[in-house]
């Protein structure tokens, strides 16, 4: 057993001498939220970085949904997915609207199209999709029903940072993409979110939701909520912005270095990269097929016995909680395909930081 535990994922912290020049630059301009100067060149910086035009910072990506949600004016149902993190119908919840659960593609683990259209009722408004591990959904069919069917389309994009699409960036697509910053994300702000707008007007109107609606100081144009990013959040993002390049590049070194350890393993199954897109290397899962010595709850704990925290990513479905399995949709004969992959998947440690030793520890215990 390993003297120190190994997390699933640690976020990248750039040289700290690095951020106190802005923090220095912070305490002088006494300036600490409420679209401040760092805030501004933060969202200018990234509109460059990701190939889009508008995006509005926030507080967290779950505050982020909420508005997204809010800003579209969604109503009644909205189609999901049961395989991602609670947020993505948390969200839907506090907007008092009713996840309609839909089952996943075994192979990328997105939302599966051909099921969509057959979960639509006269009440649905909306799809939400996300971006699992970053793999693309399939945007082109997805957009195909929403245009029939006359629906919105908002992406969960927590996954899918930097990643592009058929030359261009991935949170182009639908009517609003909404990123997390979470520190376990592969870019952080510590605490952090945004959402990518297609037009000025859209992002002006978010920009008033997430700042309680005021407009000015004296006109209040919705009941909006506090989801600011800020000035000490925003500083660190663009030191990371500087640093993001080299960090995925590492991580890209890492999962190389898992596919060619794990390679042959009878039972364990590395998912197929994405066709036609790039990668961030957000996460590294595999699948524990039946055909190996062990389940997967039972490789998890060997590993968590070492000192290897994996995480079973996603288990249990987000169907299958209290407050949504009462659902008709969240019935497991109509998620099969999501209950499966619930119960194989696994997502080993992942970080810039993550040593080739630790590398091979991990690799050596599943192989053994």
């Amino acid at each position: 057993m390993i003297e120190r535990k190994i997390p699933v994922t640690q976020p990248f912290l750039p040289p700290l001498e690095e951020f106190i020049p802005y923090l220095e630059q912070i305490w002088e301009n006494k300036w600490l939220t409420n679209n401040g100067p760092f805030h501004q060149q933060l969202e200018a910086a990234l509109c460059e970085y990701l190939g889009i035009e508008h995006i509005a910072l926030f507080t967290n990506g779950t505050i982020a949904l909420v508005t997204a949600l809010q800003a579209l004016r969604i109503t009644g149902e909205v189609i999901t997915t049961p395989y991602s993190f609670v947020a993505t119908s948390h969200a839907l919840l506090w907007n008092d609207l009713k996840p309609v659960f839909v089952d996943i593609d075994p192979y990328t683990c997105n939302i599966d199209p051909s099921k969509i259209e057959a979960a639509i009722t006269p009440h649905t408004t909306a799809i939400m999709p996300v971006h699992c591990y970053g793999n693309p959904c399939g945007v082109e069919a997805i957009q195909k029903i929403a245009d029939n069917y006359g629906l919105r389309v908002i992406y969960d994009a927590a996954h899918a940072f930097g990643v592009n699409y058929k030359g261009q960036s991935l949170l182009q697509h639908g009517d609003l993409s909404v990123l997390s910053f979470h520190a376990t994300k592969v870019f952080n702000t510590f605490e952090g979110g945004a959402v990518i707008c297609p037009d000025a007007k859209t992002k002006q109107r978010i920009d008033y939701l997430k700042n309680f609606g005021f407009a000015d100081e004296i006109t209040v144009t919705a009941p909006g909520i506090n989801g600011k990013m800020s000035e000490i959040n925003a500083a660190f993002g663009l030191l990371q912005l500087k640093h993001i390049d080299k960090a995925i590049s590492q991580r890209q070194l890492i999962d190389t270095l898992y596919r060619d350890e794990l390679k042959g393993i009878r039972g364990i199954y590395i998912p197929t990269q994405p066709p036609n897109a790039t990668r961030n290397y957000s996460y590294f899962p595999i699948l524990v097929e039946e055909d190996y010595p062990l389940t997967r709850d039972e490789l998890y704990q060997k590993l968590k016995e070492n000192g290897i925290l994996s995480r079973r990513y996603f288990y249990p479905l987000i169907s299958d909680m209290p407050m949504y399995r009462g659902q008709p949709s969240a019935s497991p004969t109509n998620l099969f395909n999501a209950r499966v992959i619930a119960t194989k998947i696994l997502c080993l440690p992942i970080f810039a930081d993550l040593s080739t030793e630790a590398i091979l520890t991990i690799t050596s215990i599943i192989k053994s």
